[in-house]
């Protein structure tokens, strides 16, 4: 049957109307913060009824854990040089905030709410602490020097890209990895104080 669409050449409409409620909570998020997105004018961003963010995410909680689904696709500390880890995850890190609006959003919301502190926390013990692991000195210290790691990441990117101070904006990117990657290779790799 020459024509006829096939399950896999058409996308269904629910997805469709996934995608689009997605796109608009998470640029209504980024703008107005967790508290002030309302679901209807996530519903009027998207063009469609209320009703259907409700029906496919049940709830703000249920649609802000769905917008920022957040992969950090952090580098394999395992497979680089103990002494480059610090620089490698600063530029990483760099990289995805210079293009990434969902990262933050999740900043601002993870600054005034508590659902969005806890997908923050979430996202940064799963992804963090693994990386940590594979290069600290003693396993004991895994989880501060994971937290004083995100404390200068995500400082960095509440400077640059939340509060835009304008001296952390005119910031090169090689020039925060030379300022910050000794920094974060301090916290990671180096003995106990």
């Amino acid at each position: 049957m020459t024509g006829t669409p096939t399950k896999n050449t058409r996308p269904r409409r629910s997805d469709a109307t996934r995608d689009a409620i997605l796109v608009a909570a998470r640029e209504r998020f980024a703008a107005d913060g967790y508290e002030r997105a309302t679901i209807r004018a996530i519903a009027k961003d998207a063009s469609i009824d209320p009703s259907m963010v409700m029906r496919y995410y049940g709830n703000k909680e249920g649609l802000f854990a769905a917008a920022v689904s957040v992969d950090l696709r952090l580098p394999d500390a395992g497979g680089l040089s103990p002494q480059d880890v610090g620089a490698v995850l600063v530029r990483h890190f760099l990289d995805m905030w210079e293009d990434d609006e969902v990262l933050t959003a999740l900043l601002r919301v993870g600054a005034t709410n508590q659902a969005g502190a806890e997908r923050m926390q979430g996202i940064f013990r799963d992804q963090l602490l693994p990386v940590a692991r594979q290069v600290c000195p003693d396993p004991e210290q895994i989880p501060v020097r994971a937290a004083l790691t995100a404390s200068q990441l995500l400082g960095l990117a509440l400077t640059r890209y939340v509060l835009r101070i304008p001296p952390a904006v005119a910031l090169h990117p090689e020039e925060i990895v030379a300022w910050l990657g000794p920094t974060v290779q301090r916290y990671l790799t180096a003995p106990s104080p």
